[in-house]
């Protein structure tokens, strides 16, 4: 089991290098200023991004999970 975990880790660091230190835009809000500034229209934007390395590190870990699952459920029957 610690075996699965090193090489799952290992797989998912590997990933993470080589798609670099970036980051993935997961939303983009546009809103009004306020006061004057708003009454004339104009706005402001927030970006929510997400590391990349984080991303593929989660996804690594439920996929994973999902393996050893399938695997659990073959061998329970």
């Amino acid at each position: 089991m610690i075996d699965d975990a090193k090489a799952i880790g290992a797989v998912a660091a590997t990933a993470a290098s080589s798609f670099g230190a970036g980051s993935i835009t997961v939303a983009t809000i546009t809103t009004p200023v306020s006061g004057v500034l708003g009454a004339i229209g104009l706005t402001t934007t927030t970006t929510i991004a997400l590391p990349v390395a984080g991303v593929v590190a989660v996804t690594g870990w439920a996929g994973y999970g999902i393996y050893k699952g399938i695997k659990l459920a073959k061998q329970s029957n």
